[in-house]
């Protein structure tokens, strides 16, 4: 096993780190074995292993960015099918948030596409999270760079948490940012904490970086003071018209396997933040799926070590209409236990069949002929508990499929 160094001192000081890069990359260097009982060691000792939180996200005003996200299809100078909208209406988000809570949602996060809101654009967003707050649910805004004075009148009006990630490792950020630099986005933070507003703040793998670029984001994170309470973790989601499509191709620039071992270090360095599996669920493929049981389609990363969960309702007409036909979820459950207590649960297990049992007798031809178009008689004893039936054989049609469930827990 290769040997790991901790750079431990005083709790939370910015005076000596707890972790250094070198660290973090032999971290994500280990075997995967060790790496993931590792982190579901970790998740154990600070958090309910059988809990999960559910949020929903809405972009409250979408498109017009005038940053150069290499990542963004909501920035303006890109040709993208986001087209730009005005600030949704109140009652627009709060019919929103209602239908959260209804779905099981216990926070709500509102995502606005601006570089930083201006004092007058700060003002409907205040009454959106008063009125978010009074539904009962946590409440979440992501609103871009904050000036002195902004989070302090977020907290006023009841915000929990603001989201402002630092996307990649200090040394990256260049090759995929211009417009803002590390510091503004380290600034945002340090105005957030000091306003006593919850820090959600994680990043993006996948854009290009090595290993080692995602172990200085993961050290970067891990050695903030204190390191955020919420931390999203997303694996690059190609938009055609964006920089980091047109470089790749849409082809995936990270392996599943390595984005699973970012979840696991994020929850081995930070051990008690909630660690969020947020974008690119879907690019997870059977190779991460292979880490949850079967029936399980969006609990992709729980071995790893998160702990959350997002449903964030910025998708396209054509995705939407998608997941409807294919039976997917619309929300990544960020796990790392057997599920327990959820607020929604998505079922799309597939029926299963019982394996046919073969007899010991070998039938002659003319038997086979007889016996051929005949139904098969039936193997209770070799069907599973809460199998569905096997397919009627007498027409040659399968059944139905049973729809997709939904039940909330009391």
């Amino acid at each position: 096993m290769q040997p790991i160094t901790v750079e431990r001192g005083k709790p939370h000081s910015k005076s000596k780190p707890r972790w250094s890069v070198d660290s973090v990359e032999a971290l994500l260097g280990l075997p995967m074995n060790d790496l993931l009982r590792r982190a579901h060691e970790t998740h154990r000792a600070h958090h309910d292993p059988n809990a999960v939180q559910l949020s929903t996200l809405l972009s409250i005003k979408t498109g017009g960015c005038p940053e150069d996200c290499g990542y963004c299809p909501q920035a303006a100078r890109y040709h993208t099918e986001v087209v730009s909208e005005e600030l949704l209406p109140l009652d627009t988000v709060v019919t929103a948030a209602r239908a959260a809570r209804a779905a099981g949602a216990s926070r709500f996060c509102m995502g606005a596409a601006w570089r930083g809101p201006k004092d007058r654009d700060l003002e409907p967003v205040l009454a959106m999270v008063r009125e978010v707050k009074a539904l009962g649910l946590e409440t979440c805004a992501t609103l871009g760079m904050l000036k002195d004075g902004q989070a302090e009148r977020l907290r006023k009006a009841g915000l929990d948490y603001y989201n402002h990630n630092l996307d990649t490792s200090p040394e990256f950020y260049g090759k995929v940012i211009t417009t803002r630099d590390y510091r503004d986005r380290l600034d945002t933070l340090d105005r957030v904490r000091a306003a006593g507003v919850h820090v959600c703040c994680g990043g993006i793998v996948g854009m290009g970086e090595s290993r080692r670029g995602r172990a200085g984001l993961i050290a970067q994170l891990a050695n903030l003071d204190p390191y955020p309470e919420s931390v999203p973790i997303n694996s690059l989601v190609q938009v055609e018209g964006t920089p980091l499509h047109a470089q790749f191709g849409g082809v995936a620039a990270i392996d599943p396997i390595e984005f699973v071992r970012t979840i696991a270090a994020a929850r081995i360095t930070m051990p008690k933040a909630m660690v969020r599996l947020s974008a690119g669920r879907r690019e997870l493929g059977d190779a991460g799926r292979g880490f949850v049981p079967p029936g399980h389609d969006a609990e992709e990363c729980r071995l790893a070590g998160a702990v959350r969960s997002e449903h964030a309702d910025l998708r396209s007409r054509q995705e939407r209409e998608r997941d409807v036909r294919e039976h997917l979820p619309v929300r990544a459950v960020e796990l790392v236990g057997p599920v327990h207590r959820v607020d929604v649960v998505a079922s799309h297990r597939k029926p299963t069949i019982a394996p046919r049992r073969r007899s010991s007798r070998r039938r002659s031809p003319r038997s086979d002929d007889r016996h051929r178009g005949a139904p098969e008689p039936a193997q209770r004893d070799a069907t599973p508990a809460r199998c569905a039936p096997a397919p009627s054989r007498l027409d040659g049609r399968r059944r139905r499929e049973p729809r997709p469930l939904l039940r909330v827990a009391a």
